[in-house]
């Protein structure tokens, strides 16, 4: 059986996008704002960042 979602991004962008997280989260209370922060900027759930 197949998987209903689909990657969206390539692994590139996805490591990219969690070293952006993980550098921001210094600038922030905590690691969701910095999610929230970076998701909005790449288009991508702040969930799936925050995990």
């Amino acid at each position: 059986m197949t998987s209903k979602t689909t990657n969206k991004f390539s692994p590139e962008v996805r490591a990219r996008a969690v070293r952006m997280v993980l550098e921001r989260e210094k600038e922030h209370t905590s690691r969701w704002p910095a999610a929230v922060s970076i998701a909005a900027r790449i288009g991508c759930a702040s969930q799936a960042l925050h995990e």
